[in-house]
């Protein structure tokens, strides 16, 4: 998967995820597709428990019906709750349905092709394009009451605090390298540092004068690839100290070296997990950031999108010194969804399995999230079906800080609709700049439990 590029506390809109989610026309979709459009009934696509959730579907002007239109939609993107057609005659239709649980809604228009019953609609895999599927709709339904699947586990700080300990007794030995920059003004650097059973590697920038600077950490997404110095060095420009972290114990510049199924390796048991090296390795980089003579002793932040929000939200729920998460479309989440009624996402460890599913629950970020000081704004795709926003909202859900959801009702996986994603782009780039000046990141207070 590649991915490129959030409350026991109120959770705040931010008001540029309304402006992404008003009503759309689908001019990039197939031909037939272009003859409809859609708009959500309420325009930041979030209802209250038993309200009529759904869409006014109309031809565009001047336009027939060329093609037999049915729909399903889905509750969690997992079990297929209604089935129809659309009745287009009068040049219009709804499509709409009331849910007394909080749940996603995901919805499936098609054309040319019949109707799914609910009884053929359950799928065991994640849902994939289909022929004469035309367009994808998503919304949401008292999010903010969604509940974890299963209990966090009853030593789940025990174990993490104990693996922390144990981080905190090896000494962190920096070794930067000079390396070349074509940006002017910034120092860059390649950085190894020890962790408990690997290194952290990355690039480091910072502005090329005296002085102490705000860190920015940014993680990265899904994958083995190698990191593009730009991403530091263009925020070292802005006034950033700024560290991208690899993902595995791999020199930046290398793009092999680990197996691609990575997050396969040692699924059975909390002490082999892939993820429990990566996991401290973010927190020793967040340790590292805080120690050197350059960091202004009061900021950092952490930021990623996909499994880099995945880490990012990990990253502030071990280390308390991040004091601001921007993320988009997290992975991570829900780990056990599968088994509950609500689709699972990245990193889609096999629900077939119980003692994945028990040792996943150590790596899941639901579980990380009461650990949250730091403010925090996260973004969901509301039909993205890499990282299904279900448990993008259980995780923030569970966050005890101030956090701004930003709704993005058309999106799916950035990489799959990156001009969706403005709404993200432009507040954390809002807020980002909110922080490099001094300010604080204050989520916005206009609630998402409101029409």
């Amino acid at each position: 998967m590649q991915c490129r590029a959030l409350f026991p506390a109120r959770l705040r809109l931010s008001a540029a995820g309304l402006a992404l989610a008003s009503a759309f026309f689908l001019t990039a979709l197939p031909a037939r597709a272009q003859e409809l459009s859609f708009v959500p009934f309420h325009q930041n696509g979030i209802y209250a428990l038993g309200e009529k959730a759904g869409w006014t579907v109309t031809l565009a002007q001047g336009a027939t019906a060329s093609s037999h239109y049915t729909y399903i939609i889905k509750r969690n993107n997992f079990d297929v709750i209604a089935a129809a057609a659309l009745d287009l005659s009068s040049g219009s239709a709804t499509i709409e349905t009331a849910l007394s649980e909080p749940a996603m809604l995901y919805v499936e228009v098609r054309a040319d092709a019949p109707p799914t019953s609910p009884a053929q609609g359950r799928q065991a895999a994640a849902p994939v394009a289909v022929m004469g599927t035309v367009v994808h709709l998503g919304a949401a339904i008292a999010p903010t009451q969604l509940q974890p699947s299963v209990p966090r586990p009853a030593d789940f700080d025990a174990f993490w605090d104990a693996k922390l300990k144990a981080l905190a007794a090896i000494p962190i030995n920096p070794v930067l390298t000079p390396t070349q920059t074509s940006s002017s003004g910034v120092e860059l650097y390649t950085v190894k540092l020890d962790s408990l059973g690997s290194h952290v590697q990355g690039y480091l920038a910072k502005p090329a004068k005296e002085g102490k600077f705000p860190a920015l950490v940014v993680f990265e997404w899904a994958g083995v690839h190698a990191l593009q110095p730009n991403t530091v060095t263009d925020r070292a420009a802005e006034g950033w100290l700024a560290f991208n972290v690899d993902s595995h114990d791999l020199p930046p510049s290398q793009a092999t070296g680990v197996s691609t199924e990575y997050q396969a390796i040692g699924n059975t048991d909390r002490e082999t997990s892939y993820f429990l090296n990566m996991y401290l390795r973010d927190s020793r980089a967040i340790d590292y950031i805080a120690s050197r003579p350059d960091w202004d002793g009061k900021t950092i932040v952490v930021m990623g999108t996909s499994m880099g929000g995945h880490q990012s939200l990990v990253a502030a729920g071990l280390n308390p010194k991040v004091t601001a998460v921007i993320v988009n479309e997290p992975a991570g989440a829900d780990s056990n969804g599968d088994l509950h009624g609500r689709r699972a996402g990245y990193p889609n460890w096999p629900s077939d399995d119980p003692k994945v599913m028990e040792t996943a629950l150590y790596f899941d970020t639901v579980n990380f999230a009461s650990r949250i000081k730091a403010p925090v704004l996260a973004a969901m795709g509301f039909i993205d079906i890499v990282v299904p926003p279900v448990g993008v909202w259980i995780a923030i859900d569970q966050i005890p800080g101030p956090k701004e959801a930003i709704p993005m009702v058309e999106s799916n996986h950035n990489n799959l609709t990156p001009e969706k994603i403005g709404a993200f782009t432009a507040r954390s780039q809002e807020v980002l700049g909110i922080i490099l000046n001094g300010g604080e990141f204050k989520p916005n207070e206009e609630l998402t439990r409101k029409k």
